[in-house]
Order: C-alpha cells, then sequence, then structure tokens
C-alpha cells in the first residue's frame, strides 16, 4: 500500500488563539474531503525564522502569517511575490519542495472580493475612498483600490508620519489629512474603509466623528470582533451601504487554501457559520 504525505499547513503570530482561521481551514478540509490539517501557532518574534525553516522539513506546504510577523517574514523569505513587496508585509507562505520560501500578500485580494461580494454595486472608480489607519493592513488596502482605479485616496492616521510614508511609497493619488481631520474625509467619499484595531474588542472605541456620513456611501470595517462595530451601525443608521470584516478574512484565505491543498474553495454562508462557530 502506497501512503502518501498528509499535507499540514497553519497561521503563526503572537497571540494566536484567538484566530479563527483554523476553523475556518477545517471546515474547507472536511468539505472537500482532504486528509490536511491546519494549527495555530503562537511563535515569538526571535523564534520566527528557525520555526519557517524548520516547518518544510515537517511536512508542511505553507502557512499563514498574522500579527506582528507579517513585515519581519519579508527579509526572511528566499522569494518574494511583486504584490506583496509593493505592499511591504506579507500574510501567505508557500513552502516549495527545495524548501525555499515564496511569501505573497493576498489581503487586498480578500479585501476587494469582500467589498464586491458585500456591496455589488461599488465601483473603486466612482469617487474617494477614505482610508482610517496606516499600518499593514492599510498598506494592502490602499494598493487594492489603486489597483481597482480609485481616482483618489484621502488617508489618515494618529502618527501622520506613517501616513506620509505610505504616501512616499504609492504616490499623488494619495492625500494625507491630520487625524484630528479625519472626521471631514466622509464628507467627500464614496467609500470609508477602518484598516485600524480602534473598536475591536479589548481596544479603545474608533473616536472618529461619523456625523459626514451620507446615504449610499460603502463603509466598510477590517475589525471583526465585533462583527457589527461601531462604526457599521452608525452607517447603517445613515442608510450606507455596511460591510463586515469578516469577508476579507475568509477571502483572503482562498488563493493560500487553493495552493496548499490543491482545491479552490468557495466562501458562502457556510463558510461564515464554519468561522463565526
Amino acid at each position: 500500500m502506497t501512503e502518501t504525505k498528509i499535507p499540514l499547513a497553519g497561521v503563526i503570530g503572537t497571540p494566536i488563539a484567538h484566530s479563527r482561521s483554523p476553523r475556518l481551514f477545517r471546515h474547507w478540509l472536511t468539505t472537500h474531503g482532504i486528509a490536511g490539517h491546519y494549527i495555530p501557532m503562537d511563535v515569538a518574534h526571535e523564534n520566527l525564522e528557525a520555526v519557517l525553516r524548520t516547518l518544510p522539513k515537517m511536512g508542511f506546504v505553507g502557512a499563514n502569517i498574522t500579527i506582528p510577523h507579517k513585515e519581519t517574514v519579508m527579509g526572511i523569505a528566499d522569494q518574494i511575490s511583486d504584490r506583496a513587496t509593493l505592499i511591504g508585509a506579507a500574510n501567505t507562505l508557500i513552502f516549495r519542495q527545495d524548501g525555499k520560501i515564496h511569501a505573497d500578500n493576498t489581503d487586498g485580494y480578500g479585501f476587494i472580493e469582500n467589498l464586491r461580494n458585500g456591496a455589488p454595486d461599488w465601483d473603486a472608480k466612482s469617487g474617494p475612498a477614505a482610508v482610517l489607519g496606516a499600518g499593514g493592513a492599510a498598506r494592502a488596502v490602499v494598493a487594492a483600490l489603486l489597483d481597482a482605479g480609485a481616482p483618489e485616496i484621502l488617508l489618515s492616521n494618529r502618527t501622520r508620519v506613517r501616513a506620509e510614508r505610505l504616501k512616499d511609497d504609492f504616490g499623488t493619488r494619495i492625500r494625507v489629512i491630520d487625524w484630528v481631520q479625519a472626521g471631514n474625509m466622509l464628507d467627500e467619499a464614496a467609500l470609508v474603509v477602518n484598516t485600524t484595531s480602534l473598536g475591536m474588542v479589548g481596544k479603545p472605541e474608533l473616536r472618529v466623528p461619523l456625523d459626514g456620513l451620507r446615504k449610499g456611501v460603502v463603509v466598510t470595517d477590517l475589525v471583526y470582533s465585533p462583527l457589527k462595530t461601531n462604526l457599521l451601525l452608525a452607517a447603517q443608521e445613515a442608510g450606507c451601504v455596511p460591510v463586515d470584516g469578516l469577508g476579507m478574512l475568509l477571502y483572503q484565505a482562498v488563493p493560500g487554501f487553493e495552493r496548499w491543498f490543491g482545491v479552490r474553495p468557495v466562501v458562502d454562508n457556510a463558510t461564515r457559520a464554519a468561522a463565526l462557530r
């Protein structure tokens, strides 16, 4: 009898116990009848490279990378996609058969797919996008929006210098707004995106004034715990189109699952239910 190796993958971060990715991957592996496993791994910064070099020898075919390692892995990977290079961070690693590590970033793909699913009438070209935050997630969002044809991105971050750095990297279609003036961006935005952790369970609230929200504007929050943040509740009340952040987590996982396990999974109601279980 010939037995093939059982493919292994996982998600690396610290902390990691809160991650919904293992539930999501377990659902897809079960749905497709694949004899594989996906596990959470809490890895400290100083151990990251040693762990990543060891995983391929243990039968791992890849890994997702989350906070706080998305930028650090860029200095460890042997090959980096153009997309990850542009964003300056990676969330998906593919372990090649020769042991080399290929780094990619699927966050932007997940963000756009989630918007297209949650707000089918949304068109990136319809007007400026207001983006709150300038971290790794914001960089993926900005790259995806520019690629989709957004005419202008209004960017505000609590530390202005970080927003200015992002503008330097991505060009003239970005206009930086002081954090104290962030509420004013909403008056002219066709899309509003919160990429910060503000509003997440255990974090401070997002205290940007939201009275500038206009009916019909698409509002999305990358925070998905809680699923309906105060930003999304305010958007709903103002007649906006609210899109929660869970879909981005689900859609960004699709390309990685396909590369590691050979099947392209579908994001549907059962997928959402499995991730929320």
